[in-house]
């Protein structure tokens, strides 16, 4: 079944992306979602016309988010969690952490474009996180954890 995305689905594509799947996840979970429509003909013709329209507007969104990405790559972040023996954290320190941070640093992200490596933090010291401002830049972020006093 051929769809066109109304909204990014992670693991499955961006949106205005023609996808294939099956049949079930696509009539019993995308479209009544509303992540998805049908991709018939006359859908197929009326993306294609919107996505040429959209190109020139793209352009200025890819540079915005590309000057956002530069100013991430020169910060250095340090988040501060609760700490026991061994440097294992109470707890963890997750996206939502790691948004926050960042926000306090003038850059605001949302959870849902964070994405940790193994998922969560659960040790002090360094770390890494690919943080997604546009589906075309992706920026890897380190991170430290230190442990608060």
């Amino acid at each position: 079944m051929e769809l066109i995305l109304k909204e990014d689905v992670q693991n499955l594509g961006f949106k205005d992306d023609l996808v294939s799947v099956k049949n079930g996840y696509g009539r019993n979970f995308l479209i009544p979602q509303g992540l998805a429509t049908l991709a018939t003909p006359s859908a197929k013709k009326v993306l294609a016309e919107n996505l040429r329209q959209r190109a020139h507007k793209e352009k200025k969104v890819v540079d915005a988010a590309n000057k956002v990405a530069e100013a991430l790559k020169s910060l250095e972040l340090k988040i501060k969690a609760k700490a026991g023996a061994g440097d294992k954290l109470f707890g963890s320190v997750t996206s939502i952490d790691l948004a926050a941070a960042l926000e306090k640093e003038g850059h605001e992200i949302d959870k849902k474009f964070i994405n940790i490596q193994g998922g969560t933090v659960k040790r002090t010291g360094p770390a890494n996180a690919f943080i997604r401002l546009h589906r075309d830049v992706v920026v890897d972020f380190p991170f430290e954890v230190v442990a608060d006093k």
